[in-house]
């Protein structure tokens, strides 16, 4: 089998290429920056999702595409999050057809569901985004569902929780930053509302099965071990031998605050953490379950994991400039300030 993975040299599109390579799979990986740690056995086409033509010779004899191709929260990307985001994963869905490819795989996110207003959540479930990312996420997947369903091609759509994982940094990188120095570790509330993650290798697993069992659907991921964010966050702090403490802030009061200084660009946060990470999330994953699907990480497990490895690998992370945002530091801005009140 031929793939094509769009962004597969992201964090999640990396995992795919090495995953699908490490099985003896012909890979080929398009993005508009190289990784130079990609196996030289995985094909490279430097492309930009919104280029159609060069989209169309990439799929050139691709039995599979996954589309990985997104800007994500904390990019900020204002409207160029609906022309990747939502035209790009149209440009693809309609080139994969053209190309008689086999199997269309779509890498959605639960930012469609917004803030629920009710758990576990399901296919069933009401998709209310809060904020543009989530709304360009719910776009795009629709755009995708409608070209797949008038060519014919099959179609899943994997629906990540938040994804932690050896490598993953994005916002997690400020919170580890902050629990090695013995800061105050604030969140919006009272923090017990119950919010499950899944690790990527996790997300891997069901991504296979999903493909491999060749069954076209939609399919909601997040670990099976879950708490609350409070119990999460104090389980890594005391993971760490870290004085931290984990410490609330008025909702009303902090997202306003926060929604100001975003709009300053005063804060990585972006809308998509301040108006959805103080409420209750988590999938029901039952149907992947009935699958085969056999999580290995609960919550705990996956911080304690990536807290390893970032203080492993602390000096090169200040080093490296990754291309791709989970895959590089972040710079934590006026969040800095406060950290020194903490």
């Amino acid at each position: 089998m031929k793939h094509l993975i769009t962004g597969g040299s992201g964090f999640l599109g990396n995992l795919i290429a090495r995953r699908l390579h490490e099985r003896g799979e012909s890979v080929r990986v398009l993005d508009i920056w190289e990784d130079p740690s990609r196996p030289k056995e995985i094909e490279f086409v430097k492309c930009d999702i919104r280029d159609a033509d060069g989209v169309a010779h990439a799929m050139k004899g691709i039995d599979v595409v996954h589309h990985n191709v997104a800007l994500v929260p904390l990019t900020k990307a204002g409207g160029d999050f609906w022309a990747v985001n939502v035209e790009g994963s149209r440009i693809a869905a309609e080139q994969a057809v053209k190309a008689g490819v086999k199997t269309f795989i779509h890498m959605s996110s639960s930012a469609i569901f917004g803030a629920p207003k009710s758990c576990p959540v399901t296919n069933d479930s009401p998709m209310t985004p809060v904020e543009i990312y989530g709304r360009g996420k719910l776009a795009g997947e629709l755009a995708v569902r409608d070209i797949c369903a008038k060519g014919n091609l099959p179609l899943i759509v994997i629906r990540p929780r938040t994804i932690l994982g050896v490598g993953r940094l994005g916002i997690f990188q400020i919170l580890f930053q902050w629990i090695q120095e013995n800061r105050k570790i604030y969140v919006i509330g009272d923090g017990n509302q119950k919010f499950q993650f899944v690790h990527a290798h996790d997300l891997m697993d069901a991504y296979m099965l999903a493909m491999d069992a060749g069954k076209p659907g939609v399919y909601n991921v997040g670990t099976n071990r879950f708490g609350t964010l409070r119990e999460s966050l104090d389980h890594v702090i005391t993971h760490a031998h870290s004085t931290s403490r984990v410490a609330s802030l008025p909702a009303g009061l902090t997202i306003n605050t926060l929604r100001v200084l975003d709009w300053l660009r005063l804060s990585p946060l972006a809308p998509w953490h301040y108006l959805t990470y103080h409420k209750a999330f988590h999938f029901d994953v039952q149907p992947l379950l009935d699958l085969g699907w056999k999580p290995r990480y609960s919550n705990d497990e996956m911080f304690r994991e990536s807290w390893d490895w970032f203080v492993q690998n602390k000096d090169r992370i200040a080093a490296e400039d990754a291309a791709s945002p989970h895959r590089s530091k972040v710079k934590q801005r006026l969040l800095g300030l406060l950290k020194k009140f903490s």
